[in-house]
C-alpha cells in the first residue's frame, strides 16, 4: 500500500468516526448555545441580499437561516443527515428557501467559483482533513468573493472542554486539533495563496446554566465529543471526567452571578478569494 493510499484510508476512517460521534447524543440540544456565534458571523461577513452563500458544516442550520433571512441565496452542507433534517424543518417553518445538501467539508459537490461567500460557524474546524477542507473552501468561492469562519479558540471555554476530552480519551489516528482553526496564522496557512486580505477578530458569547453540574450533565448527555468520551470510560473514569468538566466550568464562572454565567471565546477569520 502506498503512503498516499494509507493516508487516504486513515482519513476515511477518521471521517467515519467523526460522523458517528456527531450523530451521537443530540446536538440539537447543544446547538442553541451557538445561535449568537452564527448570527455574528453572518453580520461580520457582510452578507447582502442576492449573494450566493455556502454554509459549510451547517449542522441544524443557524448560519444558513440567518443568511437566508437577509435575502441571500443559501446552500448548507453537512454530513450528518439527522441534523440536516432539523435544518430543513426549521427553514420550512420560517418559509425560507435554503438548499440543504448531505456532503462533507472535504468534498463539496459544487463547481469551482460557485459562490460569492463561504461561511462556517463552529463547523469546518471539526473536519477530518483540515488541508482538504480549506482547499475546498477556496475552490468554490469566486475571485473577489469572501470566506468567513468562526472557530472556538484553544484557550477559550470550549477549547478547554476539548482539552479535557483529550486527557481522558486519546484522539483517533490522523486527528488534528480542531482549535487550530481558532488561530489566525494557522488558518492563513490552510487557505494559502488562494486568498488575500486575511484578518481576524476575537469575540465572546455569554452562556448561562443553573450551575456547573448542569452544564457538565448537559454536555455529557448530548454533545458528541463529551458524550462519546464518557461512553468509553468506566464508572470511575466517568465520575472523574464529570468532575473535571464541573471544575472547568467553575474556573470560567463570572463572580457574583446567580447560577453559572461564563464567556465562551471564538475567533472569526475572514479573507478575500484572489
Amino acid at each position: 500500500m502506498s503512503i498516499q493510499t494509507a493516508d487516504t484510508q486513515v482519513l476515511t476512517e477518521l471521517r467515519a468516526k467523526q460522523q458517528t460521534m456527531w450523530s451521537s447524543g443530540d446536538y440539537n440540544k447543544i446547538a442553541a448555545v451557538t445561535v449568537a456565534v452564527n448570527e455574528t458571523l453572518v453580520t461580520q461577513a457582510a452578507i447582502a441580499p442576492g449573494e450566493r452563500v455556502l454554509d459549510v458544516a451547517t449542522g441544524t442550520g443557524h448560519a444558513a437561516l440567518a443568511a437566508a433571512r437577509i435575502g441571500a441565496s443559501v446552500t448548507g452542507i453537512d454530513y450528518v443527515p439527522t441534523l440536516l433534517d432539523i435544518a430543513r424543518r426549521r427553514a420550512a417553518a420560517e418559509q425560507l428557501d435554503v438548499d440543504f445538501v448531505e456532503a462533507s467539508a472535504e468534498d463539496l459537490p459544487f463547481p469551482d467559483k460557485s459562490f460569492d461567500v463561504a461561511i462556517s460557524a463552529i463547523g469546518v474546524m471539526f473536519a477530518a482533513d483540515h488541508d482538504r477542507a480549506a482547499s475546498e473552501l477556496v475552490r468554490v468561492v469566486r475571485p473577489g468573493g469572501r470566506i468567513a469562519l468562526a472557530s472556538w479558540t484553544r484557550t477559550g471555554f470550549v477549547g478547554g472542554i476539548l482539552g479535557t476530552v483529550g486527557r481522558y480519551v486519546s484522539p483517533p489516528p490522523g486527528a488534528q486539533s480542531p482549535v487550530r482553526w481558532g488561530e489566525e496564522d494557522v488558518v492563513a496557512g490552510l487557505l494559502g495563496d488562494g486568498v488575500e486580505g486575511l484578518g481576524s477578530s476575537v469575540h465572546t458569547v455569554t452562556q448561562r446554566f443553573s450551575d456547573a453540574e448542569a452544564f457538565a450533565d448537559l454536555f455529557i448527555t448530548y454533545y458528541g465529543p463529551t458524550h462519546t468520551a464518557a461512553g468509553k470510560l468506566d464508572d470511575a473514569g466517568r465520575t472523574a471526567f464529570r468532575a473535571d468538566l464541573v471544575a472547568h466550568a467553575n474556573s470560567f464562572a463570572r463572580p457574583g452571578v446567580i447560577g453559572l454565567e461564563c464567556d465562551w471565546e471564538y475567533r472569526i477569520v475572514q479573507a478575500t478569494r484572489r
